[in-house]
């Protein structure tokens, strides 16, 4: 079986995930300098059910992490589910001016 090919094509603002040669799922994002908002995260029908959009927001994670110049915004009802099932990950999380205003 083929291994995952992780990518991030900025010029695109998008992370991908394929299979060999296969575009297997796509967490499309917005960078302002400071948050990375990920709006979309879709899999392409035939893969899914397989967790490969999880795999792919884990590695997008982990990369905005690795770099840490970056606060995350789960715009993406799925990005925001993965979150609440890894609060490990929340440290991450940009904090809302809603919630900054209520301290």
């Amino acid at each position: 079986m083929s291994e995952f090919i992780f990518a991030n094509e900025p010029d695109a603002s998008r992370y991908t995930l394929h299979l060999g040669d296969d575009l297997v799922s796509v967490l499309d994002y917005r960078d302002d300098g400071h948050t990375v908002a990920m709006t979309r995260a879709y899999t392409v029908p035939p893969f899914r059910g397989h967790g490969y959009a999880g795999e792919l927001v884990e590695r997008a994670v982990a990369d905005l992490r690795s770099r840490g110049d970056r606060a995350v915004l789960p715009v993406c009802w799925y990005v925001s589910d993965w979150f609440a099932a890894h609060p490990e990950h929340s440290g991450i999380l940009a904090v809302r001016e809603q919630q900054r205003s209520a301290r």
